[in-house]
């Protein structure tokens, strides 16, 4: 159970704030004057603590100095009435993790405190290599024994105690942020917070009041000033994700916070500080972004300090059943399964899959593997379609990589206009299948047969590609699939 120290003299805001935090995995405990909130942090060491900024005849700002020597990575949200708000924006200075004024907006008190209790998810959660791990954790871990795992693993703590900015590069669903949290627990900033914002997944024009916050006013709906991660992560880790995502507009201001250590909120005038390590990752090819001028060339190189390419998972087969039976214990906690194997059949299909998804895929296999199984072994017919393929990729379908003649693309030509002079209704459909089943087999034959490769050739996902060449094979029924020996 999570647990948050509220420390406040009041007992009418004791009593709310308990009544609307208090559930079955938070737990609140209160203290009404400083020594007594000090007491419960040396003895309980909550990572969470709501105080306020006046208690009694002690400053909030002394007993915050108590507390952070007490516990240094707790996230500290302070209190405050109408007439001290500048002094509770200089306690962001001091690593304060936010403040909120009085009368206390309960959807916004609880929204801040949501927020800090993911934040300590992350910074809490090991990401140490350790297959010894103890199942009922339920925490992500790097996992594998393989030589590329363990390059990686030995390039963390190369990396983690020196205070550079990191760029992670490698395919979605390989781990980026995982990495970075091991970064950011074997650096020295450990005992200070570690934010992660997917860059992405924020609307263009909320980007940068999340990153740098912005003043009451600055824009519609900015109905009170914000602190942004750049304020609440001083001295702490940020790490940002998908950072190839980021507008123009965005990366201007982040060069200058990596430059100089400055920046404002929108709307605002006042320059701030933040003292912030950088851990980016990315999917994309940077450098193709910057010859296209849709990232900054100059703030690629302050991200990469130093730069850490992680291997997709088919480039680490031999870490498949590690990876395998730990998400196995996971989900069996999750989903309520008992399962205690996985079949040599089973794991033998999973090595020979491509993993086009990476981990994330393996995961969501897994996953529904587990669903739907029975007994006390994870067998093969219970992996998912998509993972029980048993031949290589590069076995092709026959006659499916010859190369189209000039006769038979002219044919389709003519097979067209034949149509256009028909009542057929279906002319685009049976068109398309024809054009298909030329297109396919030249850019299969230009793949040397591998269906990844003719996937990224044509630009569709591989189940599509898989269908096409299914349809051309002569195998439209789904049902005779698995019993075929098609490329993966």
């Amino acid at each position: 159970m999570e647990t948050l120290l509220l420390i406040d003299d009041e007992a009418g805001i004791r009593s709310t704030i308990r009544s609307i935090l208090q559930s079955d995995e938070l737990q609140v405990l209160v203290a009404a004057t400083a020594d007594e909130g000090l007491e419960l942090m040396a003895r309980e060491r909550p990572p969470i603590v709501l105080l306020d900024l006046r208690l009694g005849t002690r400053s909030g700002l002394d007993v915050f100095d108590e507390l952070k020597r007490i516990n240094p990575r707790a996230l500290v949200i302070f209190i405050t009435g109408h007439g001290t708000t500048e002094t509770a924006i200089e306690t962001m200075k001091l690593g304060a993790f936010d403040y909120l004024v009085k009368p206390l907006d309960l959807d916004q008190l609880s929204a801040v405190v949501d927020q800090a209790r993911r934040i300590c998810r992350q910074m809490y959660a090991p990401a140490a290599l350790d297959y010894r791990f103890a199942p009922e954790t339920g925490s992500d871990r790097l996992i594998g024994s393989g030589p590329a795992m363990q390059s990686i693993c030995k390039q963390i703590g190369r990396v983690a105690p020196q205070d550079v900015n990191v760029l992670v590069l490698g395919e979605s669903g390989t781990g980026k942020e995982l990495i970075a949290r091991a970064i950011y627990q074997h650096s020295r900033r450990s005992q200070h917070p570690f934010l992660a914002i997917n860059c992405a997944a924020i609307p263009e024009t909320l980007l940068e009041s999340e990153l740098f916050g912005h003043e009451k006013g600055a824009f519609t709906g900015a109905d009170h000033r914000r602190i942004g991660k750049f304020e609440q992560c001083h001295h702490g880790t940020i790490f940002l994700d998908e950072v190839g995502d980021m507008p123009l507009s965005t990366q201007a201001r982040m060069l200058r916070l990596l430059q100089n250590g400055q920046f404002q909120r929108v709307g605002g005038n006042e320059t701030l500080t933040a003292d912030v390590r950088v851990i980016a990752a990315t999917h994309q090819n940077l450098e193709a972004m910057i010859a296209d001028g849709r990232f900054r060339q100059d703030l690629y190189y302050r991200l990469r300090g130093v730069t850490l390419q992680l291997p997709p998972l088919r480039e680490r087969t031999e870490d498949i059943p590690e990876l395998a039976h730990y998400m196995m214990f996971r989900f069996n906690q999750q989903l309520g399964t008992s399962v205690q194997t996985i079949s040599p059949e089973a794991l033998e299909r999973l090595q020979a899959h491509p993993w086009p998804g990476n981990i994330r895929e393996l995961q969501s296999v897994l996953r529904e593997a587990l669903i739907v199984s029975s007994g006390p072994s994870l067998l093969a017919e219970f992996l998912p379609l998509e993972a029980r393929s048993d031949v290589p990729e590069d076995v092709v379908p026959a006659d499916s990589n010859a190369i189209p003649s000039t006769h038979e693309w002219q044919l389709l030509g003519h097979r067209l206009s034949e149509l256009l002079e028909t009542t057929d209704s279906d002319i685009y459909r049976n068109i398309l299948q024809e054009f298909d089943h030329l297109v396919v087999r030249h850019a299969m034959n230009v793949a040397g047969g591998r269906q990844s490769r003719a996937a990224e050739l044509l630009g569709i996902s591989r189940p599509t590609l898989r269908l096409k060449v299914r349809a051309i094979a002569g195998l439209s029924n789904p049902a005779s699939v698995e019993d075929k020996t098609l490329p993966d």
